[in-house]
């Protein structure tokens, strides 16, 4: 489980797995069932940490059915503290999939329990997902306020971990109220940290992020306005050329973790920017090689959007 965990903010994803299929196979309910701790149970936390990474990895279904199943067994545990902690795993792979009602029922049963148990430290998290799940369904300025609350009460605690995660759902909700400043503020405090910790699972997204809002701060012209050019032009701007930069640097940092689900998000921005400068040929090409890839996780907005923007390059 250790071993597990620790690769996996490593952003060694494949080995993280490995390990974490070790413990679920090594895991006996009848003889492990009381081993909990300070951390939680050993068990629920090998099925939560594989539900993570197999999103992350690029199979976002059997992500969601590990989730599950880390969620059964830490109500069989009767175990609160486990059972919030699971709740909240379950929450972050919601997020991943882009599915906002579903992290809020998550988020709200790890609210209530984490209050009626006195868990400070989940209720932050909670607040700070129940601010993205309400930005994901339309309540844009109610999300940043509940996530600008619970990351105060996290940094209160001391806390470090997965810092640079919770920070990303920040910049993600001002880049959509058009606050792209305050949205590469938070990007480059969340860049600082993984520079300090080593937690690197999701720096793949950190400069996707980057990239986005380094455009839309940018105001880039649409692509009307634009002329095509065949001819595989160079940025036409300073902030496209900037932002080019990140999604390459976004696709080379996904596939050395070999985290596909990061590696289509960054293809698809790319691909909208070339797109825009007349590479659709480039753009349909990558894109269609990530896709390619996928096996499972069709009704999910990554892979839906990815698919419609293949038929707009095709």
């Amino acid at each position: 489980m250790t071993l597990g965990q620790t690769l996996y903010c490593l952003g060694e994803l494949a080995s993280a797995r490995e390990h974490l299929e070790q413990g679920i196979a090594l895991y006996d309910p009848q003889q492990h069932r009381s081993q909990t701790w300070a951390g939680g149970h050993p068990g629920v936390q090998c099925f939560s940490y594989e539900a993570q990474a197999m999103w992350l990895l690029g199979y976002p279904d059997q992500a969601l059915q590990r989730g599950q199943e880390a969620i059964t067994l830490a109500q069989e545990l009767t175990h609160p503290f486990s059972l919030a902690l699971v709740l909240l795993h379950a929450c972050c792979v919601h997020q991943s999939r882009r599915e906002g009602r579903a992290t809020q029922e998550r988020v709200e049963a790890a609210i209530t329990l984490s209050t009626d148990q006195g868990f400070p430290f989940f209720l932050a998290l909670g607040t700070i997902m129940r601010g993205w799940a309400l930005a994901e369904q339309g309540q844009k300025e109610e999300g940043i306020t509940q996530i600008r609350q619970g990351l105060a009460i996290y940094r209160a605690t001391g806390a470090e971990f997965f810092r640079p995660y919770w920070l990303t759902l920040l910049a993600e909700v001002y880049g959509k109220v058009g606050q792209a400043e305050e949205g590469l503020t938070v990007l480059a405090e969340a860049l600082a940290a993984v520079d300090k910790t080593r937690e690197q699972y999701y720096q793949a997204e950190l400069y996707r992020l980057k990239g986005t809002l380094t455009l839309q701060q940018s105001q880039v012209p649409s692509p009307k306005s634009q002329v095509p050019n065949t001819q595989h032009p160079t940025p036409s701007t300073h902030a496209e050329a900037e932002a080019e930069a990140c999604f390459l640097k976004a696709i080379e940092v996904a596939r050395k973790q070999q985290a596909k689900s990061l590696e289509l998000r960054a293809v698809m921005s790319l691909s909208r920017l070339w797109q825009q400068q007349g590479r659709k040929e480039d753009a349909r090409q990558m894109l269609a090689e990530i896709y390619g890839w996928f096996t499972e996780g069709f009704d999910t907005k990554d892979l839906k959007e990815a698919k419609a923007l293949l038929e707009e390059l095709s």
